[in-house]
């Protein structure tokens, strides 16, 4: 019993905002009236936050190294802004101007590393030196006015679905099934890894409780994939979501680099006496970040359809605080891409069901920010009571 509850205690921090997750989704299905989970709602939801979910995974991997990213915002409007213009302007087709657009991202990434992990200018400066420079060019290239339309093969990521090879009629049955192959991978993985532990003497879950918690999963994995079924399959964003959280969770978690990010957030001058690159490490997090911020530039635009020279204003904000409220950790060494999605998925949530039930955008943004707040704090008291 002693061994369960000390590991109960150990993963609160892991899974009570998961468990804030399902009960925020709860209730707002209940003062919906139903609204909030109905399968158009759910595919929404998914392609509003899309952006900032993807923004969530780059900046997570920032704050773990004690830094922030504030220009992100302004980055997205700037790769929006050169894509239209390419686009639209140029008429360029779509293959090189998305190559051209993470291409530039990526090149931002690498200027605010520069001065970041070489010169030794404070994140915060150089990010909000960023975000200005960036939201002027975007005003320069823009001349102040909106650039519209996109080709429509540009939205694909943005707002299109996968095709149904099934030729399914009332359901989806690509999506359906894409649900229970990951199902059965989801449960593989989490079977291989419990054996790992064992085998090298960690503790582990009891085997009872971790059936529940598959269950648990696999039933919600499937829940959702019948619903996006019920409607248009599975957004296109949503698989792109999906290999990003895939691949950013396995260098976090199985890869030397992603060892070295967490050694350098836990405490910087340790891990140089240790032997990493830590300037290196920050440089390369930093051109990560701007790579994620094109490709968060080429979904929002697509999905908006149109350029515009205020685009991204906030985004920072909102993916900054999708790391906090998943847990991660404002000094640093501390945080999972898991965590990451799940924030950024109760902000979305929140937005979505204040929305419906017509509370103002004012009201909003307040709860908002008691919800960081709050997150925050609970995170502050789990950390403390571990370390006691």
């Amino acid at each position: 019993m002693d061994k369960v509850k000390n590991l109960l205690k150990n993963n609160i921090r892991r899974y009570g905002m998961g468990i804030a997750l399902v009960f925020i989704m709860v209730l707002f299905q209940i003062l919906t009236d139903g609204i909030l989970l109905k399968p158009l709602n759910v595919t929404n939801l998914i392609l509003q936050n899309s952006y900032i979910l993807i923004l969530a995974v780059g900046m997570l991997l920032v704050i773990i190294t004690g830094n922030v990213d504030l220009s992100v915002g302004s980055v997205v409007a700037f790769v929006g802004a050169i894509a239209a213009k390419l686009m639209i302007e140029q008429n360029m087709s779509v293959v090189p101007v998305i190559l051209i657009s993470l291409l530039i991202g990526t090149l931002v990434g690498a200027w605010h590393g520069f001065w970041i992990a070489y010169v030794k200018i404070p994140a915060f400066i150089v990010t909000l030196s960023g975000q200005l420079l960036f939201r002027g060019l975007t005003l320069v290239i823009l001349k102040g006015q909106t650039l519209a339309p996109y080709d429509k093969s540009y939205q694909v990521l943005s707002s299109g679905f996968i095709k149904d090879i099934f030729g399914g009629g009332t359901f989806h049955i690509t999506t359906l099934v894409i649900g229970l192959v990951f199902s059965l991978i989801y449960v593989l993985v989490e079977m291989n890894d419990r054996r790992s532990k064992l085998k090298y003497g960690f503790d582990v879950m009891p085997m009872k409780f971790l059936v529940a918690k598959l269950a648990i999963i696999v039933i919600a994995i499937n829940l959702l994939t019948y619903s996006f079924a019920s409607y248009k399959g599975a957004p296109n964003v949503l698989v792109l979501l999906f290999f990003l959280v895939a691949i950013y969770s396995f260098i976090a978690n199985k890869t030397v680099i992603g060892r070295y990010i967490y050694a350098t957030g836990g405490n910087e001058k340790a891990a140089r006496l240790s032997g990493i690159k830590t300037d290196k490490v920050l440089f390369w997090v930093y051109v990560n970040m701007g790579l994620l911020t094109g490709l968060a530039g080429i979904v929002f635009s697509g999905r908006l359809n149109a350029a515009m020279p205020r685009a991204g204003t906030g985004f920072e904000l909102d993916a900054i605080a999708a790391c906090y409220i998943g847990g991660a950790s404002a000094s640093g060494g501390i945080g999972t891409i898991i965590g990451a999605m799940i924030g950024g998925l109760v902000m979305g949530v929140l937005n979505n069901g204040m929305s419906i039930l017509g509370i103002g955008i004012d009201w909003q943004q307040a709860i908002k920010g008691l919800v960081l707040l709050v997150a925050v704090a609970f995170d502050a008291y789990t950390k403390s009571k571990s370390q006691n």
